[in-house]
């Protein structure tokens, strides 16, 4: 049994909100459809990772299951494929499954740098929606105390 290889070089965290341009695009998946009816994994991979850079959050998501396909069948690629995978899950702030993919990640690659940020990124994100969330409760709980003592001054 091979050992999966280990990617220092794997794109920074940002690059997956730098769309690629329609033509680029087009090229991918043009690729893809020409080496029917099986095409090359790094094609379909290529394709994959373009879809998940698009502002289309249904072209992500169709991204996200090329690269799962892959992410299933191909296991040298599987390292690889988390990566990307929980790139996407971040991008459409499905940060519980990004944790879930980067930490895996993580466990085999604990100093990769770029995964070490994706990780920081994801955490920052779910330290804001949970302030979100405590604030909009907060809120509601002080409309609720301030309606129930308006009517409570109102009944005396």
């Amino acid at each position: 049994m091979s050992v999966p290889q280990k990617f220092t070089a794997l794109p920074d965290p940002e690059e997956v909100f730098i769309p690629l341009s329609e033509e680029q695009l087009a090229i991918l998946e043009a690729q893809v459809e020409a080496e029917q009816p099986v095409a090359t994994v790094q094609s379909q991979f290529n394709f994959g990772w373009g879809l998940m850079k698009s502002n289309d959050t249904d072209d992500v998501k169709q991204g996200i299951n090329l690269l799962t396909d892959i992410f299933k069948t191909v296991p040298t690629r599987r390292i690889e494929c988390i990566y990307y995978l929980s790139l996407a899950c971040f991008k459409i702030k499905e940060y519980r499954e990004a944790t879930r993919y980067i930490d895996a990640l993580l466990m085999y690659e604990p100093e990769n740098k770029q995964a070490v940020t994706l990780k920081k990124m994801i955490e920052n994100e779910l330290a804001k929606d949970s302030l979100i969330g405590f604030a909009l409760v907060s809120t509601a709980i002080a409309a609720t105390v301030g309606v129930a003592s308006y009517f409570m001054k109102r009944h005396k």
